[in-house]
């Protein structure tokens, strides 16, 4: 959009009427308006933001004001919605006195129609207007950047008040100038203008006359379509939208789509984990993801389960660990079992000893066993002592019987 000293100036807009999107700059020219003068001019430019379906998939509008410098008050990014460009139309002040025309057009052409700016890819076939008002005579060369302009594929139109110079107005605009050039005598009866502007413009509206979309209506031609917000799909009525099914409708994930607002996010089957690049899945670890368990964790089938060290039990909770009973799990020792170390090992009761299996049990053969070792050798002195004596006297009662019988 253009705007000049005292006068607002041309607007850019995406998209714009006959149906297609657009995008339109307009440009208010003056060199000695009154302040009820630039206000009407403002109101001008306001009435015909209002006629234009204002959106980030419709019309964008810029606003570049000029006198003797040139200032560009909002492009066409900056806002989306009709209200706040009309209040930002409302808030321009004039600048200095001036009418460089031609580098307003030049400003326009090369910044407020930059992609950068919200200008649109000259793929998508939308129509870029520019709009100028002005009351006075161009004080440069209009010509030639008007040219290269509309050879960028700008629309020029060219609006006159007053004392605007009509060769310059049809040096600017686009052909035929009797769609694209038009005049009034004052500020106060512009608004004449914005009815027969609005038709040569765009046409009739359909969208405008009243339409049944639920989210969007584009103009097109005499008609109108339908179209759904980013996130929703038109419906077969083709006028309502559904919340668009984002998995449905193509995703790179590896395992599983999950719908989640108006995109989606990739998931992993049971057992595998999400990759960083948010898409594929690698068989996870389950142990190294964090367990519970106490002593040691064993991945299972992409789960995992625990166990315990040596010594120990695994509880009911089949998470814990408790030292465990080995004699009391089975054993095979004869007489006496005996936890040792995570294991055992066997005993035998009073009386027995144990055999090399280490596992039964025999009698124990002993004799009469003294602490006090002299002692236990004058004992066995003794015994035998007296038990040579038994066998002399056993010998000598043998003998005397023998004898006694013979005689």
């Amino acid at each position: 959009a253009f705007a000049e000293p005292d006068g607002p100036a041309a607007d850019a807009a995406e998209p714009l009427p006959r149906g297609q999107q657009g995008e339109q700059s307009m440009v208010g020219v003056s060199r000695s308006v009154r302040p009820a003068e630039f206000k009407k001019a403002k109101e001008f430019l306001q009435e015909m933001v209002d006629s234009l379906v204002i959106g980030r998939d419709a019309t964008r509008v810029s606003l570049v004001n000029y006198a003797s410098t040139v200032k560009i008050e909002f492009l066409l990014n900056t806002y989306f919605d009709k209200s706040s460009v009309k209040q930002a139309l409302g808030q321009i002040e004039p600048l200095a006195s001036g009418t460089m025309t031609g580098m307003a057009i030049k400003t326009a052409m090369e910044k407020a129609f930059a992609k950068e700016a919200g200008a649109r890819s000259a793929s998508m076939n939308i129509a870029k207007v520019a709009i100028i008002v002005t009351d006075g005579r161009p004080q440069d060369k209009v010509e030639e950047v008007s040219a290269a302009a509309r050879a960028s594929g700008i629309e020029i139109y060219a609006v006159g008040v007053d004392r605007a110079d009509m060769a310059s107005l049809q040096l600017m605009a686009s052909q035929p100038h009797a769609d694209h050039v038009f005049y009034v005598e004052t500020y106060g009866v512009i608004e004449k203008l914005t009815s027969k502007f609005r038709e040569t413009l765009c046409g009739l509206d359909p969208c405008a006359q009243g339409h049944n979309c639920q989210h969007i209506c584009v103009n097109s031609g005499d008609s109108y379509s339908c179209k759904c917000r980013p996130g929703y799909v038109l419906n077969p009525d083709k006028k309502t939208c559904s919340r668009a099914d984002a998995c449905t409708q193509r995703h790179d994930c590896q395992h599983i789509c999950v719908n989640s607002g108006d995109s989606y996010m990739c998931q992993c089957r049971n057992g595998y984990v999400l990759n960083a690049d948010k898409k594929t899945c690698s068989r996870s670890d389950p142990c190294a993801h964090g367990h519970d368990c106490q002593h040691i964790c064993e991945n299972s089938d992409g789960s995992y389960i625990c166990k315990c060290r040596l010594g120990y039990m695994l509880n009911t909770d089949q998470k814990t660990c408790s030292r465990s009973d080995p004699c009391a799990r089975g054993h095979d020792c004869q007489h006496i079992c005996v936890n040792s170390d995570g294991s055992y090992k066997c005993k035998c009761q009073e009386g027995y000893v144990l055999n090399p299996d280490r596992k039964t049990c025999s009698q124990e053969l002993r004799g009469e066993i003294t602490e006090d070792a002299c002692m236990c050798e004058a004992q066995i002195v003794f015994q035998k002592k007296v038990q040579s004596s038994i066998q002399e006297l056993t010998r000598k009662h043998i003998l005397f019987d023998f004898t006694i019988q013979i005689y």
